[in-house]
């Protein structure tokens, strides 16, 4: 605001120069034709040419300084319009819990394009062509997206991520081929740890650019098993086997029940696809613990864990033949 009023001092008293200017000339036009000039050869300055002179700068006061003060009206309004924009803004974002990384930087970015555009508006008051002036930011605009178009292309990706959230830190996430637990996410990449704690970054494009596939964010997860057994064994007392095994491990959920149904009929078993509940961060625990539990269940019950096999018939017959030729 007092850069503002020293503009508006300037101008004012920019104005009363030239008042005090046109006055000086009518004060001389008034004086004695022969004291102004005898002898030299020049015309007079007479009463008209000063009232010429002085309705001349009374045009350029009335034109160019109502301009002057609009423009300055202009920017004052607009620039205090910019910051209450982007303060609420800011504030918006707060409650919508963005990244506080990014509140900011979204706040800077909104106040600072509301800006150029004020600037422009009290140029185009002025007077000015802005039209030249537009193109030469557009023109410069387009440049620099040319030049770090990967980096924006990134950085655009991080804002939707941070915003939509589709995954949040702690998630175990699969994004752009790789597997882990989200560790950071940053505007332009995104940081997990793999299940064998190597740290791995990941651009946000690549993120954006391709399937999210989130394994925390529903809460439970559905365990995927494959129980074989031999085609002599008893298919009903295997799944009687089968279903004791589940009711036996508590961490299963209840609901949805655990599925066991028969899955296909293979060259050299009968396959049972078995399918249970839990909570995610159960997951791998019950895997591991019902993998083993059923080997060791079939086998007390005497039912057969079918593995691939070949048998070689040789005619004896045919081996004496080809041994004598």
């Amino acid at each position: 605001m007092a850069s503002a009023r020293l503009v508006v001092y300037r101008v004012m008293g920019l104005a009363l120069v030239l008042v005090a200017l046109g006055s000086g000339i009518a004060t001389a036009a008034g004086a004695p034709a022969g004291a102004a000039g005898s002898g030299t050869g020049t015309n007079p300055i007479t009463l008209s040419s000063a009232h010429e002179v002085m309705t001349r700068i009374y045009e350029y006061l009335a034109q160019y300084g109502l301009k002057i003060v609009g423009a300055i009206l202009i920017f004052l309004v607009g620039r205090w319009v910019a910051r209450l924009v982007s303060a609420l803004m800011g504030r918006a974002l707060a409650k919508a819990k963005v990244d506080p990384t990014l509140v900011p930087f979204i706040d800077n970015l909104a106040y600072t394009g509301l800006l150029v555009f004020v600037v422009i508006a009290a140029l185009a008051e002025l007077g000015v062509q802005t039209a030249s002036v537009v193109a030469v930011l557009g023109a410069a605009g387009l440049a620099v997206g040319l030049a770090l178009q990967g980096s924006l292309a990134n950085f655009a990706s991080g804002v939707l991520l941070l915003v939509f959230k589709p995954f949040r830190v702690g998630d175990f996430v699969e994004i752009a081929g790789t597997k882990g637990t989200v560790q950071a996410i940053h505007v332009f990449n995104t940081v997990i740890n793999s299940p064998d704690n190597i740290r791995i970054i990941v651009p946000n494009g690549l993120v954006t650019g391709g399937s999210i596939l989130n394994y925390t964010v529903n809460g439970t997860r559905r365990v995927d098993l494959v129980v074989s057994v031999s085609y002599d064994d008893d298919l009903r007392k295997a799944r009687r086997v089968i279903e004791s095994v589940l009711a036996a491990e508590a961490r299963i959920l209840r609901e949805p029940a655990p599925l066991v149904a028969v899955s296909e009929m293979a060259d050299s078993s009968v396959d049972f696809a078995v399918r249970p509940w839990v909570k995610t961060a159960d997951y791998w625990d019950v895997y591991f613990a019902l993998t083993e539990r059923f080997k060791t269940a079939l086998e007390e019950n005497g039912i057969t864990i079918p593995f691939p096999q070949q048998e070689i018939y040789v005619k004896t017959a045919a081996v004496a033949a080809a041994k004598s030729a």
